[in-house]
């Protein structure tokens, strides 16, 4: 009796690894991962944020405000947080809504920018170097303003990141060119 295989079956079984081969699990660097998890945390921190304006559409703004400042038992006649209780007072819905899909757009920018740098998207490295080199400036300015350590370690956190990306993209492009090439 002659034994028949599809031919399908057979393909699949010559591209099959064996059960007991291990298979290597390549892992982006620490460093890449570290970076995607800062630009998650920031994403949320500022949807938490945009949360916080949806919240309070169609609400007294200056109301939670003074809340806040009371549950914070802090001076309301202070210097900042009289400014908190201001900057509530002259919240508008229609400033409101803007304020939330600000929010919802720069969360839903960082949180593609994390995808992308946890699975080692090259078009997620050149953009974090981009998008982290457009705050420098302002930094630099805050930094020259007002100097203190937040001051000094924004932008120093930020110029890492962009060295340790173009570190990663050159790298790569290296690595593209083949070993024989220099430069």
């Amino acid at each position: 009796m002659s034994q028949t295989t599809n031919p399908k079956d057979a393909l699949l079984a010559k591209t099959q690894l064996p059960a007991s081969a291990p298979v290597a699990v390549h892992k982006a660097p620490i460093g890449l991962r570290t970076v995607a998890i800062f630009e998650a945390a920031k994403g949320l921190i500022v949807l938490l944020a945009g949360l916080g304006f949806f919240y309070l559409i169609h609400r007294d703004a200056q109301s939670v405000a003074e809340e806040i400042v009371k549950l914070l038992h802090l001076n309301p006649a202070r210097q900042y947080p009289q400014i908190f209780i201001s900057a509530a007072k002259n919240l508008t819905d229609a400033r409101l809504w803007f304020l939330s899909l600000a929010a919802l757009i720069y969360a839903t920018v960082r949180f593609v920018e994390t995808y992308g740098l946890w699975h080692e998207l090259p078009w997620a490295e050149w953009f974090a170097v981009i998008s982290a080199s457009l705050y420098l400036p302002v930094e630099i300015y805050h930094l020259i303003e007002k100097p203190g350590l937040a001051s000094l370690l924004v932008p120093l956190v930020n110029i890492g990141i962009v060295i340790y990306l173009a570190r990663i993209i050159a790298h790569d492009s290296r690595n593209k060119k083949g070993p024989d090439c220099k430069g």
